[in-house]
């Protein structure tokens, strides 16, 4: 299930918590003397996403996982919407991608694959990550920090503003879209309590009696040529890394 997020309500009040650590934290905008801060908050309701999901992240949970009443924290954040928007992007910050003047990996490819792993490990340890909207993101550092750092390695090469943000784009959709699944995955195995092979294995009759050879012939010479001969996962994993490279490929011979 996607969730619907940002808060359009009070856009500024949204963007000065997002970057609370540029203009200082926003005050609670009414009740007593402040007991929590953003940043308890919105870790623990990162927490709570992970062990059980972005549905049971309510404002009501988190508070009680706080030891505060769950009015409290609306003199803090405005709702839950603008929750998660702090959670994904805390999140996005996580991966910690080099900045301006920051030491990076040799050479351009190998800086790709450094935003692409870190991306793919946040949404393996937050596969709630699967269930937002990533349409309209949260401005926040996070979102931020990776677009500057896809978009310098794009300009380092030399390409025009806009193939370099076209190729940027390209990259972080392809990586985000990729992530996604593999925490959709994980979310399945965890909320079920089956695994991917085993899902597949349970479907094992359907190749038997309701696959028809003459319908499905290049699926047929390729299954026989060894071609799925990969479990589901490293399937996956396989066509990951051969896109990416493909796309690296082409940016390559653009520039060249």
């Amino acid at each position: 299930m996607t969730v619907e997020r940002s808060g359009a309500e009070d856009i500024d009040r949204t963007l000065a918590l997002l970057w609370r650590a540029r203009g200082g934290t926003p005050e609670p905008t009414r009740g007593r003397r402040p007991t929590l801060t953003i940043e308890r908050i919105v870790a623990a309701a990162v927490a709570v996403a992970d062990a059980d999901g972005l549905a049971a992240a309510s404002m009501h949970r988190v508070a009680k996982e706080l030891g505060a009443g769950t009015m409290t924290l609306y003199t803090y954040v405005p709702g839950k919407a603008e929750l998660v928007d702090l959670m994904v992007d805390d999140v996005l910050v996580g991966r910690r991608l080099p900045g301006p003047g920051e030491p990076r990996p040799g050479d351009w490819r190998a800086q790709v694959a450094l935003y692409a792993e870190r991306t793919r490990q946040a949404y393996r340890e937050h596969p709630w990550l699967c269930e937002v909207s990533r349409v309209r993101p949260p401005l926040g550092p996070g979102q931020l920090a990776g677009q500057e750092y896809l978009l310098s390695i794009m300009d380092a090469l030399g390409l025009p503003p806009r193939e370099a943000v076209a190729a940027a784009n390209g990259i972080g959709t392809y990586v985000d879209a990729n992530a996604a699944l593999d925490a959709e995955n994980t979310r399945l195995e965890r909320s079920t309590g089956q695994s991917t092979e085993a899902w597949w294995h349970q479907r094992s009759s359907f190749w038997e009696n309701y696959f028809v050879v003459d319908a499905h012939p290049a699926m047929n010479r390729i299954w026989l040529g060894g071609g799925f001969d990969q479990g589901a996962k490293a399937q996956g994993d396989t066509a990951y890394e051969f896109g990416l490279n493909r796309m690296l490929d082409g940016i390559q011979a653009l520039v060249d």
